[in-house]
């Protein structure tokens, strides 16, 4: 049911999500803001440039963009609004949460680093309570039905720093898939910080899992855990406000089979190694 806005205004609000409506290549398509990364103008169009990689271009103002899109964007220069849940830091340039970086006008930069902490700290503070589980008995409530399953699964609540990036998490639910995977006893994990366990925690993983938090993506992370000594796939996705849920995988015990003609293909798509592939 649409509430709030009406279609000439071409905003919608669909369960408490806004999306906006374009025209792209002729076609009128319904785009989610929380997937909006940034829009780029490119003469007298926009490049409507979305998490995953795709970009939609449509016939438009960055100034008729910006009312659409709302106060979480920043205008970075004349050409350009980012959406500040896409940010990671501002250095020389901005870099966003998916390893992209945008120029910048030099001259603001302080108006615009301002601007990214007072928005960043405006939807962390917004994380609403409200259907979070309060205890550790109503997260395993939650999610007992993940608890004999042959492989980790967690959920985390990230922890942010006064600069409003990720820090740390805490383990709020396991199971004993997890707890094996991660060499601690269940009890141990459950309300700790991963920081609090591993001393030599490595950063890296806190880039995408802040991604998951704060933009709503799904990743897949395959890399080494110095942690654990343990070459893992995780896959995040979010879950709670604030909060980030892990599949994880030992990839020593994951044994690929080739079951069809087709698993060549599918595995090129999912490399992305097929030509024309956007």
């Amino acid at each position: 049911m649409l509430k709030g806005k009406s279609d000439t205004d071409e905003v919608l609000y669909l369960q408490d999500r806004k999306y906006i409506t374009i025209i792209s290549n002729r076609k009128k398509l319904v785009i989610g803001v929380s997937t909006i990364l940034y829009v780029l103008m490119v003469r007298k169009n926009a490049e409507i440039h979305v998490s995953g990689g795709k970009v939609y271009e449509t016939r438009a103002t960055l100034g008729e963009l910006e009312k659409k899109l709302g106060d979480g964007f920043i205008k970075v220069h004349r050409g350009c609004i980012v959406s500040a849940m896409a940010i990671h830091d501002i250095t020389d340039s901005i870099n966003l949460s998916n390893g992209e970086s945008l120029i910048y006008t030099m001259r603001k930069k302080n108006e615009i680093i301002d601007q990214f902490h007072e928005k960043q700290k405006s939807v962390i503070s917004d994380f609403a309570r409200d259907g979070i589980p309060k205890t550790e008995e109503e997260y395993h409530n939650h999610y007992n039905s993940f608890d004999d399953l042959p492989f980790a699964f967690t959920d985390i609540e990230m922890i942010f720093d006064e600069e409003r990036h990720a820090v740390d998490w805490i383990f709020r639910y396991g199971n004993l898939a997890l707890a094996k995977l991660e060499k601690v006893p269940l009890e141990q994990l459950i309300g700790s910080s991963f920081g609090s366990l591993f001393s030599n925690m490595d950063s890296k993983w806190l880039r995408s899992y802040e991604r998951a938090t704060l933009y709503g993506e799904m990743l897949e992370i395959i890399d080494y855990s110095p942690e654990i000594d343990t070459y893992l796939k995780v896959i995040c996705f979010p879950t709670f406000k604030g909060h980030c849920g892990c599949i994880l995988f030992n990839i020593s015990e994951i044994e690929f089979t080739k079951n069809s003609s087709d698993a060549e293909k599918a595995l090129m798509l999912y490399f992305g190694k097929l030509p024309g592939r956007e």
